[in-house]
């Protein structure tokens, strides 16, 4: 938790320059917040943050590379005693997003469509670890809270993001660095989750649910 009296020290990932540009042209201009750093992708913000110890991370999820911003949150907040806090802010508002994020260790989640004023009090909520999320976000929470769904794990998430490409089970298996028992395993979790017994259907109720990116 930082000092009330002194600004938030921030730092930023987006994989696309002129974000990044804009971002700090008006974060630099917000009382309170100081940018210290910024970065174009997970292993960069991920070394970043271990070397200049921000306060907040502002976190894209879609990053170019091997390591997404949900990776990247994941190792910044299980880096240390202190990690930084992880506010993530992305165009993207499905289900699987937000639930991979949360469970990663993001303390918020906003939309870029957001203003900026709600912008500088998330930075500032989550620099004291509060939870900020964006109303959209707050309201498919609630949703899912009092209509509660069968929850997938990150792990049954991914397959099922590789179901939807069309993997089979083995190209599932190298593609996530897992055995295809394993994956066997997980598909049979899914099918009883989702109820459904093929592959298709899974991933027709993933789509309808918002389950897949």
């Amino acid at each position: 938790m930082t000092d009330s009296n002194s600004p938030v020290r921030l730092a930023i990932c987006d994989d696309h320059a002129v974000v990044r540009a804009g971002l700090r042209a008006l974060l630099d201009s917000a009382p309170g917040i100081e940018v210290i750093g910024e970065a174009g992708s997970g292993p960069e913000i991920v070394a970043l943050a271990a070397r200049l110890h921000p306060d907040v991370v502002l976190m894209d999820l879609q990053l170019g590379g091997d390591m997404d911003g949900i990776e990247a949150t994941r190792r910044i907040t299980s880096a240390t005693a202190s990690p930084p806090h992880v506010l993530v802010l992305t165009t993207y508002d499905t289900d699987a997003d937000i639930t991979r994020a949360i469970a990663a260790g993001a303390t918020g989640y906003l939309l870029k469509a957001e203003r900026p004023e709600e912008l500088f009090t998330a930075i500032h909520a989550a620099a004291q670890g509060r939870t900020t999320l964006s109303s959209p976000i707050a309201d498919r929470v609630l949703n899912s809270l009092r209509n509660p769904q069968p929850t997938l794990t990150p792990r049954e998430l991914d397959i099922l993001a590789q179901l939807a490409h069309g993997l089979g089970n083995r190209e599932i298996a190298k593609a996530l660095h897992i055995s295809e028992a394993t994956v066997k395993t997980h598909l049979g979790r899914i099918y009883d989750k989702l109820g459904v017994d093929t592959r298709a259907a899974a991933v027709a109720i993933a789509t309808e649910r918002r389950l897949l990116n």
